[in-house]
């Protein structure tokens, strides 16, 4: 029997996020560039059945849960096949995506037949001009059209990921609430993070887990932090005082949560990451083009020995991931 996938710190991983592809269809500006940008060479991209392979190895090794990300996942070709895959590798037993929607209405379909329930959406905004601000493309109906598909097909939970930055979006945290109210959908607000890799963060522009609180108090009145919340998920979530649904925050930059973290990270290229900031990678690319399910194991344990205590930012002691948030994975 295997031992469990444990780092020096004694943290438990059962949660591997694999990016299937650094291209998106769309530029925020905290992730990419307005024009250009570096992506790997075609070559250098997993194919799906390395993707699968490795989803494998892992399962066997202790991990529970998949996350598909980007990149814009649904950029990729075939991608609902690749998820049939992973939802029937023996041991995994929750697979979700990541989307930012564009696509998600014409793939709706094929996602759901493939076994997919489980979807984040990228929305900042409600706001059309400020979507087009943020995305640097005029692409809202098309991503509001798409969440209403995938609830009509059944999806479900559905998740709204929309980054809170202060000074640009910050009277979207009201209306994005109460979208989220009206379709039973949960919103979930993330602060802003250093990951654009063009030095456009600033410690002054994150709007905290606190301050969006306050705001919806006055809104909505009392909010509760939920019971038995699982200690080693990214989000920390509140029940309206109504009953009428939930609210969560990723609040990696007020209060990080780096002492719980139960996850591993896989980019498109092939490299195993043991936090969405490190600033060492490992390859295993090569390892799986050869075959060597025992090297892939070797390389995961190595890797989360290394895995350190936590990203400190907002301290002297940062140091930015040298890869852009697209070319890591979401």
């Amino acid at each position: 029997m295997q031992s469990p996938l444990l780092d020096r710190f004694g943290r438990l991983h059962d949660n591997l996020r694999i990016s299937v592809t650094d291209r998106c269809n769309i530029r925020c500006f905290y992730c990419m560039p307005e024009e250009g940008g570096q992506y790997a060479p075609k070559q250098e991209i997993l194919s799906l059945d390395e993707i699968a392979r490795f989803a494998g190895v892992a399962a066997g090794l202790g991990i529970r849960k998949v996350r598909i990300t980007g990149g814009e996942p649904l950029v990729r070709k075939d991608l609902a096949k690749l998820i049939e895959k992973v939802i029937a590798i023996p041991g995994i037993e929750d697979v979700a995506l990541t989307t930012n929607a564009l696509l998600l209405g014409a793939q709706a379909k094929d996602l759901y037949d493939a076994g997919l329930r489980r979807l984040n959406i990228h929305l900042d905004t409600l706001d059309r001009e400020r979507f087009r601000t943020i995305t640097r493309r005029d692409e809202l109906p098309r991503v509001l059209e798409s969440i209403e598909i995938a609830q009509s097909l059944g999806f479900g939970p559905i998740k709204l990921n929309a980054v809170a930055v202060k000074g640009l979006n910050e009277d979207d945290i009201l209306p994005m609430a109460h979208y989220g109210r009206e379709r039973g959908i949960e919103v979930r607000f993330i602060e802003f993070m250093p990951l654009d890799h063009q030095g456009l963060w600033d410690q002054t522009q994150v709007l905290s887990m606190d301050q969006m609180l306050e705001r919806l108090r006055a809104e909505f009145g009392p909010m509760h932090a939920m019971p038995d919340q699982d200690e080693r998920a990214p989000a920390t979530e509140f029940r309206y005082g109504d009953g009428k649904g939930s609210i969560g925050f990723i609040a990696s930059v007020s209060k990080p949560f780096c002492l719980n973290c139960n996850r591993i990270r896989l980019t498109a290229d092939g490299k195993l990451r043991y936090c969405l900031f490190a600033v060492e990678e490992m390859d295993v690319r090569a390892l799986l083009r050869a075959g060597d399910d025992a090297g892939i194991e070797t390389a995961i344990r190595e890797n989360l020995m290394r895995k350190w205590i936590g990203h400190e930012i907002g301290t002297k002691n940062f140091v930015p991931p040298p890869r852009p948030m697209y070319a890591i994975g979401g």
